[in-house]
């Protein structure tokens, strides 16, 4: 028998210290790095986007990986290849922890839709006031100090 599995992934993180250096014009250099990335571990990436201060990533995860590796491993290659290719100047790295929230495939495209508008999104909205609102989506227990 084959395996077949259906492990849906909404990732966020965030640079260090939020400061905002995901330059809009050479964003999507660092999507497609990510893509290429996430394709040779054998996830499939429906949607990737962010704004200035942290990234949304909504992929499939192969079931060899292990969240905290993959996230681990596009933390370190793309900071690497920021810092290689000078894409953003005042870039200093990521924020230590992330968010990696298990999704229903049946909310695939509502969250495909989320991730593509997040410029809209955080005309409104905080990254700070977004993630804490994931969290309560999520049902996870956090203190707001150490989302800081």
């Amino acid at each position: 028998m084959s395996t077949h599995t259906q492990i849906l992934y909404h990732i966020v993180f965030a640079t260090k210290n939020r400061k905002p250096t995901i330059e809009k014009g050479q964003k999507k250099r660092l999507y497609a790095y990510i893509f290429h990335l996430l394709t040779n571990k054998k996830c499939h990436l429906y949607r990737i986007n962010g704004v200035e201060d942290h990234i949304h990533i909504l992929t499939h995860v192969h079931p060899s990986i292990s969240i905290s590796t993959l996230v681990k491993d596009i933390k370190v290659s793309t900071s690497i290849f920021i810092k290689k290719e000078l894409i953003f100047k005042n870039f200093d790295g990521w924020q230590e922890g992330y968010g990696a929230f298990s999704e229903a495939i049946k909310s695939k495209d509502r969250l495909i839709n989320y991730v593509k508008n997040q410029e809209k999104h955080h005309e409104k909205k905080s990254f700070f006031d977004e993630y804490k609102a994931l969290l309560e989506e999520q049902e996870i227990v956090f203190d707001e100090k150490f989302l800081l």
